[in-house]
């Protein structure tokens, strides 16, 4: 059972996933940081609302909060550091003895001159979509 858990979740599109739904989530509280901490405030101050708390400039009786913004971009950066270094490199290192590449630059490939694939290793004798013999230097 802890086998079969164990490479459900060192599946490489659960993992990319994961990193995605982490960055995305982070991404959000940096605009949602934004538009509260700068655009809500230079919004209302064109409209002549007051905002009575927060660092930043005031303008028209509005905060713009700068600070917290600054404050966001930090915890964003930090953030994606840990999430790098907590899941994607002891990933990469698991994924590199199983014997996989993943999060790297994708291996060289070559075209099919009969079928036009392009997606053959460089070194392929026979196209495995048309099984046409290839040469060394296609």
């Amino acid at each position: 059972m802890f086998k079969g858990f164990k490479n459900f979740l060192m599946q490489g599109d659960l993992i990319v996933i994961a990193v995605g739904l982490v960055v995305a989530l982070a991404f959000s509280t940096l605009i949602k940081a934004f538009t509260d901490n700068i655009i809500t405030p230079l919004v209302n101050s064109v409209a002549g609302k007051s905002s009575s708390s927060g660092l930043g400039w005031v303008l028209n009786g509005q905060t713009i909060n700068v600070g917290a913004f600054i404050s966001a971009i930090i915890y964003f950066i930090i953030f994606m550091a840990a999430i790098y270094l907590v899941l994607v490199v002891p990933y990469k290192a698991y994924m590199k003895r199983q014997g996989t590449t993943v999060f790297g630059s994708p291996a060289p490939t070559k075209k099919c001159p009969h079928c036009l694939s392009g997606d053959l290793p460089v070194d392929a004798i026979k196209c495995k979509y048309c099984a046409s013999e290839l040469s060394a230097n296609s």
